[in-house]
């Protein structure tokens, strides 16, 4: 009875210390957390940015079997007020990094908070050169102004137009990237005059009228978001002032928006990286297309891949610095700033602001359902169609 009972204890103890093995194995998860647009003017670009940050999380958590992340989102409904309240409740609900959501006027609150509450907060949603002016350490994104401007800059000086008219919206991003194409296009001789309206606004008809009446350009490029270029190319569409093309900056060139207004996408022009069908030239770039197509039942698209870099490149800092045993320290921020590291939009770093200075872009233009690069002439895929319209 007595050795029955030893041999039992034995037994008991050889099962606990391997159940305590396992769980001393079992990958430690850490929670990231996020706020996006996911209702609202804005939900289609908060919905491809969640799209792409679940890709990456998946493929993180793929390749780490020693710790995992889980992405935590709150809709922000594009509100100030209601993307710092999601900033604090995801800290005060274990967060150890924070993804920004969409527009610098929605960051610049954000990351304030995060940065009070002592959080890593990265972005791929705000250009606004302000942002990575005011001295945070734990503020980081991986596209800026300077890149966007050089991009759209770049095409339109080599079609060598005499005119453009610039229709921007007054929000901070649009407006500094409209202020900055006004002075590089003008020093090159170009006669520029710019369109500012209130983001407010829904009927462009007043607008492309002026544009058709006095200023007769060659080209309008729209400094907006995407309901504004809705707005924009369906009233020249009924004005059809007598111009060669249509440019817009972010979110234009991408086949959510040609599935959406088939009518009114063919031939415009706006910013990305990848032509559509997708072509992956790299093995991450590719595991990436897959599982978002396989996920979502679709090719991935410019925000989407934006997100799945930024999210990308969090995730690995994070699993560093648990590696360091500095993540729990305030370490996270010092791990962000080693990353060197080539991806789908070329190579990432960060300078001291936090800055990516290496960011670049192409310039897409839709053609009956597909995007070709069109500019600059290293990464085109094909030629622009110039004069081009969607009517």
């Amino acid at each position: 009875m007595v050795r029955r009972t030893i041999v039992s204890a034995a037994l008991a103890l050889t099962v606990s210390a391997g159940l305590l093995g396992a769980r001393a194995q079992e990958a430690q998860t850490f929670v990231v957390g996020s706020h996006m647009p996911l209702t609202g003017a804005l939900a289609r670009s908060g919905q491809a940015f969640n799209e792409g940050m679940q890709v990456a999380a998946t493929m993180c958590n793929a390749a780490s079997p020693r710790h995992k992340i889980r992405i935590d989102v709150i809709d922000d409904e594009s509100t100030p007020a209601k993307a710092v309240s999601a900033v604090e409740k995801l800290s005060s609900d274990g967060a150890v990094a924070i993804i920004g959501g969409y527009g610098s006027n929605i960051i610049g609150p954000a990351s304030d908070a995060a940065s009070k509450l002592g959080k890593v907060y990265i972005t791929a949603g705000a250009v606004s050169d302000e942002l990575t002016q005011r001295g945070l350490k734990n503020f980081f994104r991986i596209n800026n102004n300077a890149g966007y401007q050089r991009g759209i800059a770049t095409l339109l000086s080599d079609l060598k137009p005499e005119k453009i008219s610039i229709v921007a919206s007054t929000r901070e991003a649009p407006a500094l990237l409209a202020d900055g194409l006004e002075k590089d296009l003008t020093a090159q001789g170009i006669k520029v005059t710019v369109h500012k309206f209130d983001p407010a606004i829904s009927d462009f008809k007043p607008v492309i009228n002026k544009i058709k009446i006095q200023d007769k350009p060659d080209i309008i490029m729209m400094s907006a978001y995407e309901n504004d270029y809705v707005g924009i190319i369906r009233a020249a569409k009924v004005l059809k002032p007598n111009v060669k093309l249509i440019v817009g900056a972010w979110s234009l060139a991408t086949p959510k928006m040609y599935t959406d207004f088939p009518d009114l996408m063919n031939n415009v022009v706006g910013t990305s990286f990848l032509p559509f069908p997708v072509e992956m030239k790299s093995e991450e770039g590719t595991t990436f297309a897959d599982l978002y197509k396989s996920k979502y039942g679709k090719e991935i698209e410019y925000l989407s891949t934006l997100s799945f870099v930024e999210t990308r490149i969090l995730c690995e800092a994070i699993f560093r610095s648990a590696e360091a045993g500095t993540l729990a320290k305030g370490g996270l921020a010092d791990e962000m700033r080693k990353t060197d590291r080539d991806t789908m939009l070329g190579r990432i770093q960060f300078d001291q602001s936090g800055d990516n200075p290496n960011f670049t872009l192409s310039m897409g233009q839709h053609r009956d359902g597909k995007i070709v690069l069109v500019s600059p002439r290293t990464t085109a895929n094909g030629e622009i169609a110039y004069p081009g319209l969607p009517w």
